[in-house]
């Protein structure tokens, strides 16, 4: 059981910094890592062509579903990642999707399970294994599962049920609703705001409801998938410009101006920019203050994604609008989740309110999907609370300031440890490059028996040379858990040769004291 309060961390917090920073760092990949990367692969491919043939011919039993399509039919799937996820992800799928069986805090209980038939099928042993939790979003570290905001959600229950049943455009709207869709537009300092039950689908079917044929979206390549399919679905052109390249974005912008569009030349009813705050796989952060300088310069309009950095972000936590000192009048459109820094579930978007009713009117999200649950309603509210106190000494401004202080502790003493770390200096993703999915297992089975579950990613959620194991930190993380886990990467990394950064020689920890 996890308490509400933060754990005793109190002489390592700091306010969170005044000055937001510009720089991020990129390290070019090592040669050598980037050539036995394609190695790797190209042997994996060799062997998953062989095994094919061999599975084909029936001389090796099919374990994975197949696709037995009537004569004359053509395949339904034929991508690369068919063929990927039979050769390369098989072998090291007790990497991912572990199941849990408890709250995800600074530490978490992981479900014990065994396969006999390599990672094929998996049996539970009835255990439980407690580990270091570095791969939740839980930012502010409300992810507890007693304390007060535990007991406010457990009374709604006994007076408002666990749910609806309805859409918010029927019978689904409660006091409730419009209570949290006021103290959130107050909290971001917009005229209104809409909540929904899904934060995929915040994205995925409002920005349909905002833009169509004869518009323009420009995206950046990183965005997310909830945005990629949103924009696809609206029907209207899509142009991706490099990730935070604003050269780039100002010469699409440009285009689309003394251009129009493509067949007929007229000009576009409107150009959108969609952004992420924080991009969860590189940790980086949009350059706001450029995007808000194009859009008036253009007089396209501006879409920022909030889900990683609402709450997370900031010296009052409202993410990167309040962290790159920004007017929240100068981004059209403000979208965030509350499943990351909430512990909860959801989304909203925020904005004028005449923006706000026409989305209320027209989103397939509140004619069709079911309006968000009373008890998720309560968690949210009481966060929010929490958040909207400005009182330096309350639990809130102490859950900021604690995760502003364990992103840069870890962050620099990691940099300055040797491993290649992507993103920016403030961000609390913090990704270390493996590159090789060899490097990607063995990392995440390597700190798990270390007793630290951690993230680590490869293609196609990254480029095929660019696998990394992503650490999220959170407020529920004590200085003692970091020591342990940097400690342990130390190990890890020099077993796995991971520690080759040119730019900051390898040191122990010993020697990298914040």
């Amino acid at each position: 059981m996890t308490k509400n309060k933060l754990s005793s961390n109190d002489n390592y917090t700091t306010p969170v910094a005044e000055h937001p920073s510009l720089e991020e760092v990129y390290e070019a990949t090592p040669f050598s890592e980037a050539f036995w990367t394609y190695v790797n692969y190209i042997i994996l491919n060799i062997f998953g062509w062989f095994r094919d043939f061999l599975r084909k011919t029936r001389i090796e039993n099919r374990k994975g579903s197949a696709e037995n399509n009537p004569p004359g039919f053509v395949p339904l799937y034929q991508s690369y990642e068919s063929f990927y996820t039979r050769n390369v992800y098989q072998r090291i799928a007790d990497c991912f999707n572990r199941p849990i069986g408890s709250v995800p805090g600074g530490k978490l209980d992981l479900l014990e399970r065994v396969t006999d038939d390599y990672n094929w099928s998996f049996k539970f042993t009835g255990d439980k294994i407690t580990k270091i939790n570095l791969g939740s979003y839980n930012y502010l570290g409300f992810a507890n599962n007693n304390g007060q905001i535990a007991n406010n959600v457990i009374n709604s229950i006994k007076t408002n049920g666990v749910a609806t049943a309805s859409t918010t455009q029927e019978f689904g709207t409660l006091i409730q609703h419009r209570k949290l869709e006021s103290l959130l537009a107050r909290f971001l300092g917009t005229e209104d705001a809409v909540a929904f039950g899904m934060g995929f689908a915040t994205n995925a079917l409002n920005i349909p409801s905002i833009v169509g044929k004869g518009c323009l979206i420009l995206s950046d390549e990183l965005n997310h998938t909830s945005l990629v399919l949103g924009s696809r679905l609206s029907c209207a052109t899509i142009k991706v410009y490099r990730h935070n390249d604003m050269e780039h974005l100002e010469r699409l912008l440009r285009e689309a101006i003394v251009s129009g569009q493509s067949r007929t030349h007229r000009p576009w009813r409107k150009i959108l920019v969609i952004v992420e705050g924080v991009y969860s796989m590189e940790g980086s952060l949009c350059k706001l203050p450029e995007l808000i300088e194009l859009k008036k310069k253009y007089k396209a309009y501006l879409y920022l994604d909030e889900a990683h950095s609402i709450g997370a972000m900031g010296s009052h936590g409202r993410g990167v609008v309040d962290y790159w000192k920004c007017d929240v009048n100068d981004v059209d459109i403000l979208m965030g989740t509350f499943t990351k820094s909430f512990a909860a579930a959801g989304g909203y978007i925020a904005g004028k309110k005449e923006l706000i009713d026409h989305i209320r009117v027209s989103s397939h999200a509140a004619a069709y999907a079911t309006s968000m649950s009373p008890p998720v309603i309560e968690q949210i509210v009481s966060v929010l609370n929490l958040l909207i106190d400005e009182n330096e000494e309350h639990e809130g401004r102490k859950r900021i300031n604690q995760l502003a202080w364990n992103t840069s502790y870890f962050r620099q003493r990691l940099s300055k440890m040797g491993f290649i770390v992507y993103g920016h200096p403030h961000s609390p993703v913090v990704p270390a490059l493996l590159y090789s999915p060899s490097k990607i297992a063995a990392f995440n089975r390597e700190m798990l028996k270390r007793g630290v579950a951690v993230v680590t990613v490869g293609f196609p959620a990254t480029p095929l040379v660019l696998g990394r194991v992503r650490f999220c930190l959170s407020a529920s993380h004590t200085k003692e858990m970091l020591d342990e886990v940097l400690k342990y990467a130390e190990e890890v990394g020099d077993l796995l040769n991971m520690r080759q950064s040119k730019l900051n020689p390898k040191k122990s920890f010993h020697e990298t004291e914040f």
